[in-house]
């Protein structure tokens, strides 16, 4: 039961933008769906000439904008980024034992496939290293990376932990490092050459429209595939090699499936955007912005606390917070409440997570929209008591 306090007043000023959702994420700033819409070849084959240039040059823009080293390569696939994990595991793994390494809802996924189908099935020899309460980060001393190939969140999108670096990983590993970076990328420095599997979701960081993954490769991983045959089965959407050696045209735009050429204009648009603030370091400087305006309300609030307790592992993008001073009810009535006034979409925290609240500060999002939330915050805190 609840009681509507009238002890503070209902802020007056809402965020321009009260798109916190932690995905599909706030489109960037100043979308529109008419530019969108003068990119788009609706209606076309992704075959014809003008949607393949497009398509190559999104592949291209995204190897430049991040940075990648020359010999890293960008495909776009089917599945969002779960779809590009998935594509990896049932292509690359086998020939050598596995960790795998995860803090949250969906690296769990890549643990439940290794360990109930791939061990199960075909004999593949893996551990987890995980964690025992949201918000902390596994024990990296104990992963092999020397020897294992190993699968790890860069950041948990659900539990708001990220590694804070990847000096865990030795340059002179044997095995494969698989990093699902859907929730990391664009957002947080990254070392790439740690990494020989990349795997993201533009519907992330750079607030595009979902269903599409990419997937990028490094030149160990590019050996693997055309060296390794898997015992199992791979499907045809998962296939990357033709006559055992990489299928370039998969790198240069060309993809297996049918893609929605809207979403790929919308990532193109996204891209744009991110050239037009100053690319790369400018994504990670607004994304560390919001991040810092949040971190200051939690020092003059008690009750807003941090799932992640430890300031190095603390996500700036997926926020989240526990409410130390109210029911799971209560919490679940302030996110009704922020929601029905227009003042916050969907910062409800996730469904296997503690009752509290996640609210997102990829780059799309702008600082001065998370420093209107705050009253809100405080309004419906104050509203929801017994």
């Amino acid at each position: 039961f609840f009681s509507i306090l009238s002890a503070m007043s209902k802020p007056t000023v809402k965020p321009a933008n009260a798109c916190f959702s932690s995905g599909p994420c706030s489109k960037r700033p100043g979308w529109s769906e008419t530019e969108v819409a003068k990119k788009a070849f609706l209606g076309r084959s992704h075959r014809s000439g003008p949607c393949k240039a497009q398509l190559e040059k999104v592949v291209k823009d995204t190897h430049r904008i991040l940075g990648l080293p020359a010999d890293y390569k960008v495909a776009i696939v089917a599945g969002s980024d779960t779809g590009a994990v998935e594509m990896c595991m049932w292509t690359m793994l086998g020939p050598k034992k596995l960790d795998v390494v995860h803090m949250e809802s969906f690296g769990q996924c890549w643990w439940a496939d290794a360990n109930e189908e791939m061990k199960t099935r075909a004999g593949l020899e893996c551990r987890e290293f995980t964690v025992k309460n949201y918000g902390e980060l596994p024990d990296l001393d104990g992963v092999d990376t020397k020897t294992r190939d190993v699968i790890f969140t860069w950041n948990g999108t659900t539990a708001g932990v990220k590694v804070p670096n990847a000096d865990w990983i030795p340059d002179d590993r044997e095995g494969l490092i698989i990093c699902d970076a859907t929730s990391a990328i664009f957002a947080m420095p990254m070392t790439y050459n740690k990494l020989d599997v990349i795997t993201y979701s533009w519907q992330k960081v750079m607030g595009g429209e979902a269903a599409h993954g990419i997937i990028i490769l490094g030149p160990r991983a590019i050996k693997r595939l055309e060296t390794w045959t898997p015992t199992w089965p791979v499907p045809k959407i998962f296939r990357m090699t033709n006559k055992g050696k990489l299928d370039e045209a998969l790198f240069k735009g060309v993809v297996i499936n049918t893609v929605s050429m809207w979403a790929v204009a919308d990532y193109q648009d996204a891209l744009d955007w991110a050239d037009s603030i100053g690319g790369l370091d400018a994504l990670i400087a607004k994304s560390e912005a919001n991040y810092a305006v949040l971190e200051k309300a939690t020092e003059t609030r008690p009750w807003l606390q941090f799932l992640c307790k430890d300031r190095a592992t603390r996500s700036n993008t997926g926020v989240c917070f526990t409410i130390t001073d109210r029911t799971p009810e209560q919490v679940t009535k302030m996110v009704k409440l922020l929601e029905k006034e227009e003042a916050a979409y969907d910062i409800n925290s996730y469904r296997s997570a503690p009752p509290g609240l996640r609210i997102w500060c990829g780059s799309t999002v702008e600082a001065s929209d998370l420093e209107k939330l705050v009253p809100w915050l405080d309004w419906a805190h104050d509203q929801c008591v017994n």
